[in-house]
C-alpha cells in the first residue's frame, strides 16, 4: 500500500514512517523542516528513514494548497496518515493565527487534494487529548462534546475533526481522528517534558515544574502510539474519533522521579503555577481503540522511561 505520512521528519511521524516501511508499505514522507526546533534533528530522522528503499521524502508545506494537489495527483496515495502540525500547546497562545493556518487550513488542503486525486481510501488524522479541556468526565471518552478547548492548538485540532465529519458526510471520505495522549520516547522533541527533564538532570538546566508536579498525564510510549495509528490506516471506518493512550495516568512528579532515579541525580525544577492552558488530568478511555483497532499498549511507563533514557544518553 502506498501511504503518505505528513510531518515524517518529526518525532511520532518518523517512528510511524519507519514502522510502515519495515512492514513493506511504500511510504512517502512529507515535511517542511521548519525551525520550531533545530531542523538538524529532523534531518537526522530523515537520514534514518532514507535507509529504506521503499521510503522517499518530499520537502513541502501543507499550507501550499496547489503543491498538495500536485503531489496527490502524481503519487496516487492509497492512504494518508496526517501527523504534520504546529506542535506545542503553550506556543499556540502567542501564535494562534499560525496554529489555525497549519493545523486546520493545512488539513483542509490535504483533504481536498485527497478528494481530487480519488485514490485515497482512508485519511487518518492525528488529533490530541487537549481537545477535552477541563472536562469532568474521567477517563476521557470520545463522546464528550469537547466544546471548551483551553488554547488555540486544541481548538484548531477539534475544528479539523469536525471538518473531517463534513467531508465524510458530503464526499464519502473515510476519516479517523486519533487523539494522542502524552507521547514520549526516543527521538522526542527537545521541548517535550521527558527531554527537558533529561537535559535538566544531565546539564543542570532549570525547568518549570507546574503545580508542583501534581498533574496527571496518560504517558504513552511512541511504539504503542504508532501501533495504533498503523492499525487505523489499515481499517477504513467511515468516520470515527478514537483515543490512543495507556489508560493509566501517572503523576508528573512520579514521572520526574523515574528520570531522576535513572540519572542518579535530581532535576533542577522550579515550582511554577499551572498555566491557564493546562488541564489537571488527562486519562484515556481506550476501550474503543481496543474494539475497533485491536489496540493493546504494551510498554509500561517505567519501561518506556528506561528506553527513552537509554536513547538519550547514547545520542
Amino acid at each position: 500500500m502506498k501511504i503518505l505520512v505528513t510531518g515524517a521528519a518529526g518525532f511520532i511521524a518518523s517512528h510511524l514512517a519507519e514502522k510502515l516501511a519495515r512492514r513493506g508499505d511504500e511510504v512517502v514522507g512529507l515535511d517542511n523542516f521548519n525551525d520550531y526546533y533545530d531542523p538538524a534533528r529532523k534531518r537526522a530522522n530523515e537520514a534514518r528513514l532514507n535507509q529504506y528503499p521503499n521510503f522517499k521524502m518530499i520537502e513541502a508545506d501543507i499550507r501550499d494548497r496547489q503543491r498538495m494537489f500536485d503531489i496527490f495527483a502524481q503519487e496516487q496515495f492509497a492512504a494518508v496518515a496526517h501527523l504534520a502540525a504546529m506542535a506545542g500547546v503553550r506556543n499556540a497562545i502567542t501564535h494562534p493565527d499560525l496554529y489555525v493556518e497549519v493545523d486546520l487550513n493545512g488539513t483542509q488542503h490535504l483533504m481536498d487534494a485527497a478528494r481530487a486525486a480519488e485514490s485515497v481510501g482512508n485519511f487518518v488524522f492525528a488529533s490530541t487529548s487537549s481537545v477535552y479541556g477541563n472536562t469532568t468526565q474521567i477517563p476521557f471518552v470520545e463522546t464528550d462534546s469537547c466544546d471548551r478547548p483551553l488554547q488555540p492548538y486544541a481548538a484548531a485540532k477539534r475544528a479539523a475533526e469536525i471538518l473531517g465529519y463534513s467531508y465524510h458526510h458530503l464526499f464519502g471520505l473515510n476519516f479517523t481522528a486519533i487523539r494522542f495522549f502524552t507521547v514520549y520516547g526516543p527521538n522526542g522533541r527537545p521541548d517535550m517534558m521527558a527531554y527537558l527533564l533529561a537535559d535538566s538532570v544531565t546539564k543542570g538546566l532549570q525547568i518549570p515544574l507546574y503545580d508542583n508536579g501534581m498533574m496527571y498525564r496518560d504517558w504513552t510510549f511512541v511504539d504503542d502510539i504508532t501501533d495504533g495509528v498503523a492499525a487505523a490506516i489499515d481499517r477504513p471506518l467511515g468516520y470515527e474519533i478514537i483515543n490512543l493512550g495507556r489508560g493509566e495516568p501517572t503523576l508528573l512528579k512520579d514521572f520526574v522521579g523515574m528520570i531522576e532515579e535513572l540519572a542518579g541525580q535530581k532535576a533542577n525544577v522550579v515550582p511554577t503555577p499551572r498555566l491557564a492552558a493546562d488541564f489537571v488530568r488527562n486519562e484515556a478511555d481506550i476501550s474503543k481503540a481496543r474494539r475497533l483497532l485491536g489496540y493493546d499498549p504494551k510498554v509500561s511507563v517505567r519501561e518506556g522511561v528506561q528506553r527513552f533514557w537509554q536513547w538519550y544518553i547514547l545520542q
